[in-house]
């Protein structure tokens, strides 16, 4: 069984080979929720992610001779990039074995550290299955990303820095996948501190520890922006763990998520992937639960692709009304377009993009329908630049 001291001794292991990352109260977010919120900048580690610990704990205990036969390992990216920059830096061979599904830019990382590369699944069930063939026929030392004691442990010096640094914590939020960070944190926490609470966050489209937890049905979807948590069976030792030590498990949605990691990026300056969004997105959704309450975060990770990170500002900017959608009809003549929009700059906003629409509409033949995408300063502001152009005689209404 797990306990304080295997953690520590990880600690002791990973000490100058990866950061004890910063572990600060954000004002804003606190003001926000209602809770005092404290962060774990964990996508401030050399692979952007907390599972480098979990990697280098494992990797440096293998005897002399496994360390000769290498290491595979399967994964979405961000235990792949640990395993490979910590195999770099022991000289040893590394093959990931990652689904098809993965970020690119965790592909192109995970190569940059020497890694071999094999695109292999559309799941991680499908990887791991060709892993485990893999480590069979060429004799590689298959480093499991969740279901490991050696793994675990090092996860769970997290939960050590961030107790060391406020040590007033009273309550932790830890993203779910395969639960070997939570597991690990769990197992750390309540030693050293054994009222604190522990809440773990799942994706509603990956419920599969919360489904075996508290023996729920919750269907399972086939992606999520949060792929770093997209794990369809979770770790045996890691359940043991979670059901004993872990007070909660709670879902969070896409939209939940999405909105986290655009006030991550807004407020704090600090860029995160779909995961690494989990814990906030929690305090957002159930502010009532974690009112009052000195509530630690972990950032898990920060690996993100650049297109789906762009699409998720912009789905944001909709939400927060600083991007909007607006319909004006008007008399198909010259001059109305220039009309519309000294209208619309007139009443602060910034026009995106323009679409003449004559095809498509009920309108009679000399009108047409105007859709402009204009910027805003939020929901007051669209209201204002509707009524401005109605003063002026145009229909105008919102698009959703």
């Amino acid at each position: 069984m797990l306990t304080l001291t295997d953690i520590q001794a990880a600690a002791l292991r990973l000490h100058d080979h990866l950061l004890d990352t910063p572990c600060v109260v954000s004002k804003t977010l606190s003001q926000i929720t209602g809770a005092e919120v404290f962060l774990k900048f964990e996508n401030l580690q050399y692979t952007a992610s907390f599972k480098e610990r979990g990697a280098c704990n494992k990797l440096a205990q293998l005897s002399g001779a496994e360390r000769q036969r290498g290491v595979i390992a399967m994964s979405a990216g961000n235990h792949a990039q640990g395993v490979a920059y910590h195999a770099q830096r022991l000289g040893l061979r590394a093959v990931i074995v990652m689904p098809r599904f993965t970020p690119g830019v965790k592909i192109e990382r995970t190569r940059g550290f020497g890694a071999e590369v094999l695109l292999q699944g559309d799941t991680l069930e499908e990887s791991r299955a060709h892993a485990l063939g893999l480590a069979e026929q060429e004799g590689l030392v298959f480093v499991h990303p969740y279901d490991d004691d050696a793994i675990i442990a090092g996860q769970g010096t997290v939960a050590l820095e961030m107790l060391h640094a406020v040590p007033e914590l009273d309550t932790l939020v830890v993203a779910v996948g395969g639960g070997g960070l939570i597991a690990g944190m769990a197992t750390a926490a309540r030693a050293i501190k054994p009222g604190i609470e522990i809440v773990g966050v799942q994706t509603s489209r990956f419920p599969a520890m919360i489904n075996a937890i508290k023996g729920t049905h919750h269907p399972q979807g086939s992606s999520t922006i949060a792929e770093g948590i997209a794990v369809g069976t979770p770790g045996v030792i890691p359940q043991a763990i979670i059901a004993r030590l872990v007070d909660d498990l709670v879902l969070v949605d896409e939209g939940d998520i999405e909105q986290a990691l655009v006030m991550l990026l807004e407020i704090e300056k600090t860029l995160v992937e779909g995961a690494g969004a989990a814990g906030l997105a929690a305090l957002l959704k159930y502010p009532a639960r974690f009112k009052g309450k000195k509530v630690g975060l972990v950032l898990c990770g920060g690996n993100i692709d650049p297109l789906l990170l762009a699409a998720i500002i912009e789905r944001g900017m909709v939400r927060a009304g600083r991007l909007a959608r607006i319909r004006v009809s008007a008399r198909d003549v010259p001059g109305s377009l220039a009309q519309i929009t000294a209208t619309v700059a007139g009443a602060g906003a910034n026009i995106d993009e323009v679409h003449h629409q004559r095809a498509f509409t009920m309108l009679s033949a000399q009108n047409v329908d105007i859709e402009l995408v204009i910027q805003t300063r939020g929901r007051e502001h669209i209201t204002q630049v509707l009524k401005v152009l109605r003063a002026a005689g145009f229909q105008a209404e919102e698009q959703q």
